[in-house]
């Protein structure tokens, strides 16, 4: 009794609703130490928990057990004397692998001792006189935590005398009648206990398939919208491109614009050229024209007057000259009728 805990941890406790098999009933308003011990005196690893006074955990520790990790902060096992599934919730995944660990190595050396004490008994040729009225047990508090309530083993005290163990021929057949039915109603005690605990654990086993095809649809929409946010930023920088390429566009298309004004503006320009142009042509057809009709009447005088003035100077010559007269006198024809031609 009274022994120092091995191993100590911090956890919140639960244990399994025993009407629905299903929901986790909380034991501990708060975090409580849970530790393992070691029962020198019967050979055996426990986990006890104390709220206050009150003792919330008090499992022993068989070979049959296993701790299951069923989230990154909360562990169980099934503790088939006690009737129930104790969880624990702890606050960080650390804590529970460590406690996880000392499970599994308390685990393994009570495999070791009850294979010890198998060897044991094989080598005593009398069993040990048991009985099952005339057991008693320690009552549990706070300083002495090493008992549990649905064990039989007799507890042994210094006064007490030691038994002379009888031999398996003395022994009364009523005793051990009474011994084998006993142990009968443990057997199906247990039967009923691993039945439950089988159901118990083929539910659990249920709930994390469940749980594991709801983290299968988690993880496959964090993919989807993953992706979805991919294609967002793609088309996100698409619009950006298609932004920028739209403000190139309508660079280019106010520099077409000044463009197109300024040849507007020389267009309109050359038609007022053009136009001058045209006056101007219409001003010299008229202009030539007219120096036409001046010229005509220019050549047309002159042609007069260089008429007469030859006619004269011919009279005259005639006049001094008589002898040549028939000469100058067909001279005069031919050049009094030419021009008019």
């Amino acid at each position: 009794m009274g022994e120092q805990p091995i191993f100590s941890t911090r956890a919140h406790v639960f244990q399994i609703d025993p009407n629905t098999k299903k929901n986790w009933v909380p034991t501990s308003k708060h975090a409580v130490t849970v530790s393992y011990f070691y029962d020198s005196t019967r050979n055996v690893y426990r986990i006890i928990s104390l709220d206050g006074s009150k003792a919330i955990i008090n499992s022993t520790i068989t070979p049959n057990m296993t701790f299951t990790k069923t989230s990154q902060k909360f562990g169980q096992w099934a503790d088939s004397r006690a009737n129930t599934v104790y969880g624990l919730g702890f606050s960080s995944e650390h804590h529970l692998s460590k406690f996880a660990e000392k499970f599994q190595e308390f685990k393994e050396a009570a495999r070791l001792a009850k294979e010890k004490s198998q060897e044991k008994m094989e080598l005593t040729s009398t069993p040990s006189q048991e009985s099952a009225g005339g057991d008693l047990q320690s009552p549990l508090t706070p300083e002495s935590i090493n008992g549990t309530d649905d064990e039989r083993a007799p507890d042994v005290t210094q006064n007490s005398e030691p038994r002379a163990e009888p031999t398996q021929n003395a022994l009364p057949f009523s005793h051990s009648s009474a011994i084998s039915k006993h142990w009968e109603a443990e057997l199906a005690t247990l039967k009923g206990n691993n039945a439950k605990l089988t159901a118990a654990l083929l539910e659990s086993t249920a709930n994390v398939k469940q749980w594991k095809q709801q983290l299968a649809a988690y993880q496959e929409e964090a993919e989807r919208l993953h992706k979805r946010v991919t294609e967002l930023e793609c088309v996100s920088s698409q619009a950006n491109a298609v932004h920028t390429h739209k403000t190139e566009l309508n660079q280019t298309i106010q520099e077409l614009e000044e463009t197109l004004k300024v040849k507007e503006e020389e267009i309109e320009r050359l038609k007022q050229e053009i136009d001058n142009a045209r006056e101007l042509q219409e001003q010299r057809d008229s202009l030539t024209q007219k120096l036409q009709v001046s010229c005509n009447d220019v050549l047309i005088h002159f042609c007069t007057a260089r008429h007469h003035s030859f006619f004269h100077i011919v009279m005259t010559f005639f006049s001094e000259i008589s002898f040549r007269r028939f000469s100058v006198l067909f001279l005069f024809q031919d050049f009094s009728f030419g021009p008019n031609l």
